[in-house]
């Protein structure tokens, strides 16, 4: 059926089979997947069923394709150059990148937290949380955050990046 879609939600490879079983019995409309399934094993797995796949990621996935501007471009290569140092050319990974940015929010927040609260107690995990909420922007690797004690997901819409899938590699859209 002309102008259809669908949407898969899954993770890493897992997020390949469902889409060669698409493919597979023959649908013809557009594959749009979930920031999960932003891994190089989308590729490997679903070979030439999955060209012209729709991803939503974060940036950290295609920093090099990013515009000079972007906000998280500069954290998002520095990542990519330390990770595919240690695990190899190719290894980067949305899951990491999450990792990665877990500490920029911990080196931000956590010295707000010690100066109101002792590490271990109650008090210290509620000037934690807190220090979470009135940070304010804080730049990742994958997108821009700024939580507050209203939103906790946090993440503005400078964060995601729309993928497609175009000779068995990821172009930004």
């Amino acid at each position: 059926m002309p102008g259809s879609a669908i949407l898969i939600a899954a993770s890493g490879s897992g997020a390949a089979m469902p889409h060669k079983a698409v493919i597979e019995r023959g649908f013809k409309g557009k594959v749009y997947q979930t920031h999960a399934a932003a891994t190089r094993d989308l590729m490997r797995i679903g070979g030439k069923d999955v060209e012209g796949a729709y991803v939503v990621s974060g940036p950290v996935v295609v920093p090099e394709q990013l515009p000079d501007n972007h906000p998280s471009k500069k954290l998002a290569l520095d990542f990519v150059q330390k990770y595919e140092k240690a695990y190899g050319a190719g290894s980067r990974n949305q899951f990491a990148g999450h990792g990665y940015d877990a500490m920029v929010v911990l080196e931000k927040a956590v010295p707000m937290a010690l100066k109101k609260a002792k590490p271990g107690t109650p008090a210290f995990r509620t000037a934690l949380r807190d220090a979470f909420e009135n940070m304010g922007r804080t730049v990742l690797a994958h997108g821009v955050l700024n939580w507050t004690h209203d939103d906790h997901w946090g993440y503005t819409n400078e964060t995601g990046v729309v993928l497609k899938v175009v000779n068995g590699d990821w172009k930004v859209e």
